[in-house]
């Protein structure tokens, strides 16, 4: 991957991810409204897993940043974005998720550690 397009991805990815966290961090009760009935009874505070959740995102975003982290930001943000998607549905909202989920995981592909690599070539 071209160094430019590189570093606008995870720069766009990062930015993304640490202004939504931010406002799940404000508002955790109005972003949990978007969770699927299904899921609350596995949840044991909506208000607490839902703040945990914006920090989730805040750190995710800042390691996309860091040169060294780039490859597990990348990993914990396709993780957390599959997981929106199983919780939440695919509606008007999520559904520019599974773009955002691509990117992250172009972007683990990039940066995946050379032992990653590795164990799935055997």
């Amino acid at each position: 991957m071209n160094r430019i397009a590189f570093n606008l991805l995870r720069a766009g990815l990062a930015v993304t991810f640490i202004w939504i966290g931010v406002l799940v961090v404000q508002n955790p009760l109005g972003w949990g409204s978007f969770i699927q009935p299904w899921v609350l009874p596995y949840l044991p505070d909506l208000q607490t897993m839902m703040t945990q959740t914006g920090y989730l995102e805040i750190i995710t975003g800042i390691m996309l940043l860091i040169n060294p982290t780039v490859w597990l930001g990348a990993l914990l943000g396709t993780i957390h974005l599959v997981i929106v998607l199983i919780t939440c549905g695919i509606n008007d909202i999520t559904v520019r998720d599974i773009g955002l989920a691509f990117a992250f995981l172009a972007l683990f592909v990039e940066t995946m550690p050379l032992f990653m690599k590795n164990w799935l070539r055997m």
